[in-house]
């Protein structure tokens, strides 16, 4: 089955967000608009009242469990890390105990190159490695199960465990520079970026076609005498509930893809992000519980600041309010943070992270601003040999 969307689907989502939508509240269940220009009121919303919070501080007497890393994908009860420095897939409980680990990166046929992308399904105990267009399925144990090999073009960026017979990617090729591509024949990519394929052989069961616009997300520099566009950070796929949320900022528009196959705007953005200086667009959505949680990229570059200054919002989608996003943690006084497409996996079904800088810990600890088990675990810790203390979090 092959979806195809209907350009017009863009122009109407615009249509009802500057018409129907007054950009402060909204019916529940209709088409999210989001004025770029507005300056939205903040508001608090504690993270332990809306998700189950955990700590995750590895401490092994087992020098293999010990990384430098970072979680990368989650099961319900399982937390993957890769180790940057040697490509091991480490493999703990939700409280922090080894479980398995293993290490395929080379070069041989059931090997990694190295690793861009992570998936874990924990039923049925697959691993699923990417690194480009070549995806390896491996048990948690490091049992090589089989390869599945994309057309050769294809990057896959980013990836998600779509329902349990497919995965959901989008085909990042179509925004390499031409000289960066291996191919450029028509037939080594998909004929969409936006693919649904089978977990078992990696056959295309569904290509979906997304309005385009003809917009480079980026802003061209002249960096060491060579003019080089500097791109937008992009997080088009996002699983939810319902299936997936399908950014499109070029038409400043997020769509669900249903588990049904269906595909509807759920989200926009004014103005429109080529009207826009500095570019303004929207980086797709988080669905989770009564929220929403976006963020809003402006693509500026300067040299002493970072290119990709962000306004991180909220939906409250029984209000159909918008607000500023204002997360507290009661074992952090003082610390805020922020729900994005950034956390790790793309996959909130199963749990998101931050990592907690354990320097920044110890001084929070001298100006008791912890309490609670984090208190007690920043405590235990020596900041010159433990790693960093990860906040798990799943949605109830």
């Amino acid at each position: 089955m092959k979806i195809k969307t209907n350009p017009i689907l863009h122009v109407v989502a615009l249509i009802l967000c500057t018409t129907v939508y007054s950009c402060h509240t909204q019916e529940k269940g209709g088409l999210v608009c989001i004025d770029a220009a507005q300056a939205y009121p903040e508001k608090e919303i504690v993270l332990s009242d809306i998700a189950d919070v955990a700590y995750l501080c590895v401490k092994s007497d087992n020098d293999e469990y010990l990384f430098k890393g970072r979680p990368v994908s989650f099961g319900k009860n399982t937390v993957v890390v890769l180790d940057n420095s040697s490509g091991s897939l480490l493999f703990f409980t939700k409280d922090g105990n080894p479980k398995s680990r293993f290490n395929h990166k080379g070069i041989g046929p059931e090997d990694y190159i190295n690793v861009n992308q992570v998936v874990y399904d924990e039923e049925k105990d697959e691993i699923f490695v990417v690194y480009r267009n070549v995806i390896q399925i491996y048990s948690s144990t490091g049992k090589h199960k089989r390869k599945i090999t994309l057309p050769a073009g294809v990057v896959v960026s980013p990836v998600i465990s779509f329902d349990d017979e497919s995965l959901f990617l989008y085909d990042a090729s179509v925004q390499l520079p031409a000289d960066a591509k291996n191919h450029t024949d028509a037939e080594t990519s998909f004929a969409s970026p936006f693919v649904r394929i089978s977990k078992t052989d990696g056959k295309v069961l569904d290509c979906v076609e997304l309005p385009t616009a003809g917009i480079e997300l980026g802003i061209y520099r002249d960096m060491n005498g060579t003019r080089m566009l500097v791109r937008g950070l992009t997080h088009r796929v996002i699983k939810c509930d319902e299936g997936a949320l399908l950014c499109n900022p070029e038409t400043d528009t997020v769509f669900l893809y249903g588990k049904d196959g269906r595909l509807n705007p759920v989200m926009c953005k004014t103005p429109a992000v080529g009207a826009s200086d500095p570019m303004v667009y929207l980086n797709n959505c988080v669905d989770a519980g009564r929220y929403r949680f976006m963020e809003v990229y402006t693509i500026r570059f300067e040299e002493d600041a970072l290119p990709y200054p962000a306004t991180f919002l909220m939906h409250d989608k029984e209000t159909g309010e918008l607000f500023r996003q204002k997360i507290t943690l009661p074992d952090y006084m003082g610390k805020r943070f922020y729900i994005s497409p950034r956390q790790s996996g793309r996959d909130y079904e199963n749990g998101a992270f931050f990592e907690l800088d354990l320097i920044e810990l110890k001084q929070a600890y001298k100006e008791n601003k912890l309490s609670g088990k984090l208190k007690e675990l920043t405590a235990s810790l020596d900041e010159d040999k433990d790693n960093n203390i990860f906040l798990l979090f799943k949605f109830k």
